[in-house]
């Protein structure tokens, strides 16, 4: 494996982590947490090369840092970044032009 991916999963892991902190603190909501990842998604997905030009593996990674600390969001208990993935992969929802 690319050594950038796995520098990438470990980078997730300590974004979510903090994002648990903040959480904890009462400093942010799950929802506040939510709803700023999801726009983050629709930015990244929204830009007209995303349709137009990339493919649905470069799409889906595009998307992944936010659909999966979404995951993490959620989760009562720190995950694993497997498992995070995994849901990930689950759930996760057609494209427009997929439709």
């Amino acid at each position: 494996m690319n050594v950038a991916n796995l520098q990438l999963q470990g980078l997730l892991l300590v974004i979510a982590e903090l994002v648990r902190l903040l959480k904890s603190k009462g400093l942010v909501s799950e929802l506040d947490v939510d709803t700023a990842l999801r726009r983050a998604e629709a930015a990244a997905s929204g830009d007209d090369r995303f349709q137009e030009e990339l493919s649905l593996a470069s799409r889906d990674a595009i998307c992944l840092a936010a659909r999966l600390l979404r995951v993490a969001n959620a989760s009562a208990e720190p995950v694993g970044y497997a498992e995070l993935a995994r849901e990930v992969g689950l759930n996760k929802t057609l494209y427009n032009d997929q439709r």
